[in-house]
């Protein structure tokens, strides 16, 4: 009898059997199977094929930023002969490491971004395909990390391979400048001219991302005519300012925001440059000897004390408005957009766990003083069976998070040009015995179909949020609506009717939730 063994099995057995590679003659298997080579406009990149999923980590669509190239504009990386390995996530942009004995850190694993290594020669990005150059013009979801502006990377915890799996797509994610590296005002403080993008440069980067996708992603089995930009947080503000950028006008087809939307820019010129100032002061540089900055050690930019807060400001040849104010931007006009936000959003910002409402209302009256006790009557009456924790949560949420997504929302749906979609998650973390509530992230993996960060709990009803939400997300992605098997009807939203979808382990949509709430905080600064 002749038993017949494929080549990937053959691989698999001889492997887990010891039997080397070097006794076999090459034709008995194919090792590009397993190791796939793509092709780019600056060279060939070899991968890894993991249970089917073709995998590049570390791929530069960009040179060092190190030496010259510090708060320059970023520059293509040099072309290569032969082919280089795209197998290990590469360096996060310089940053301060989390810590990992904080509950929140540890559930969302903000840690486990320093484990590659930082460094300048951070402009990286990863891909994850089903299949290379197949002609198959899938939807590629471009997602953007978190961490405000200052923390985070594309590598660990963001995993492409499930969304890649499960709805047979392309999923690229991307490392860029952060912090002062990425958004210090130079120029505003009497800097050279060569220094006036340096508040930006961080932004510019992931132009420059998209730009790589438009020139490569066909090779990796992705549409480039189709490009959906999103993140959750920070990488929701990113995508919110990229709406808004002329540089990147073309480059993306769907936008999604997850609890990360911006109105306006965060930090305003003057308070940008005096922030610029305070960091060039302790570091006792001078814009008369501007080759200075460039030269000194980056970890004393990260360490100064004087690095806080950092992000990218007005600038009129790359961010010439403010996002979302006083209209939706012209620029993304024509690109649908997904936002929302979660029940307990800004909960993890301040204590969690045990709370009394006299800890609430002393809470209240620090942030809003005289209407202390007309908040509390409100979301006590809306909410009469929530704990203390909870009223605390969402009467941040509500004031913040949750007002400036509505907002955007309106002035997307006022501008009649593509649709705006709208989505709560009531869904809440399982992690720290349920503490946390529909907490700020608990929809990070989610939205790429992966249950496994710890913040999900991989639980059966993780694994069921990540299918719903992944399908969802992909839907978007593909057609540039939501609607899938997974969740009810999904209309669009207008000021009319509201529509929310509320992702929960039984979705429901809801027109105008809690419409109370959100009338009281219209109008209040966001």
């Amino acid at each position: 009898m002749t038993y017949f063994v494929n080549r990937r099995d053959f691989v698999r057995q001889s492997t887990l059997l010891g039997v080397s590679s070097l006794l076999l003659p090459r034709d008995v298997f194919a090792l590009q199977e397993v190791f796939p080579v793509a092709e780019t406009t600056h060279g060939q990149v070899r991968g890894m094929d993991v249970a089917g999923i073709k995998t590049f980590r570390g791929i530069h669509y960009g040179a060092s930023t190190t030496g010259a190239n510090r708060f320059m504009p970023p520059r293509p990386p040099e072309s290569w002969t032969g082919i280089r390995d795209a197998m290990a996530y590469g360096s996060a942009s310089p940053q301060r490491p989390g810590n990992p004995t904080d509950d929140y850190t540890q559930a969302v694993m903000w840690d486990q971004h320093v484990k590659p290594g930082v460094g300048e020669d951070c402009l990286v990005l990863n891909v994850w395909t089903p299949e290379l150059a197949d002609g198959g013009r899938r939807p590629v979801m471009f997602y953007i990390h978190g961490g405000g502006f200052t923390s985070g990377s594309g590598g660990f915890p963001f995993d492409g391979d499930p969304m890649a799996r499960q709805e047979d797509v392309v999923v690229v994610t991307i490392n860029h400048r952060l912090g002062p590296l990425g958004y210090l005002n130079l120029h505003e403080i009497g800097w050279p001219d060569e220094f006036r993008y340096a508040s930006v440069v961080g932004m510019m980067d992931l132009v420059a991302g998209l730009e790589w996708v438009q020139n490569n992603i066909e090779n990796f089995g992705g549409d480039p005519g189709n490009v959906m930009i999103y993140g959750q947080s920070g990488g929701g503000g990113k995508t919110t300012h990229l709406m808004a950028m002329p540089t990147a006008k073309g480059l993306f087809h769907r936008a999604a925001i997850q609890s990360g939307a911006r109105i306006g820019i965060e930090r305003g010129v003057q308070q940008s440059a005096e922030s610029a100032s305070r960091l060039v002061e302790e570091l006792s540089l001078s814009p008369d000897r501007p080759e200075e900055i460039q030269n000194v050690d980056w970890a004393a930019i990260i360490d100064a004390e004087a690095n806080s807060g950092f992000g990218p400001t007005l600038q009129e040849e790359v961010i010439p408005r403010e996002p979302f104010d006083p209209l939706a931007p012209e620029e993304s006009r024509d690109v649908p957009l997904l936002v929302g936000y979660t029940r307990e959003d800004s909960g993890y910002q301040g204590p969690t766990g045990d709370m009394t409402m006299e800890d609430v209302q002393a809470w209240v009256e620090d942030g809003y003083g005289a209407a202390t006790g007309e908040i509390l009557d409100l979301y006590t009456r809306v909410y009469p069976n929530a704990a203390p924790y909870q009223i605390r949560a969402r009467i941040a949420t509500d004031s913040g998070r949750r007002r400036r997504a509505e907002l955007m929302a309106e002035r997307k749906a006022d501008q009649a040009g593509a649709p705006v979609f709208m989505y709560l998650v009531e869904w809440p973390s399982p992690s720290f015995e349920g503490r946390f509530g529909a907490v700020h992230g608990v929809d990070l993996g989610l939205a790429l179909a992966d249950p496994r960060i710890p913040i999900h709990g991989n639980t059966p009803a993780a694994r069921k949020m990540a299918k719903t939400m992944g399908a969802s997300f992909a839907a978007f992605a593909r057609n540039g609506d939501p609607n899938n098997d997974m969740v009810p009807e999904w209309p669009a939203f207008d000021r009319t009717s509201r529509a929310t979808m509320i992702l929960d382990e039984e979705c429901r949509l809801e027109n105008d939730p809690t419409p109370a709430l959100r009338e009281y905080w219209e109008g209040t600064e966001t």
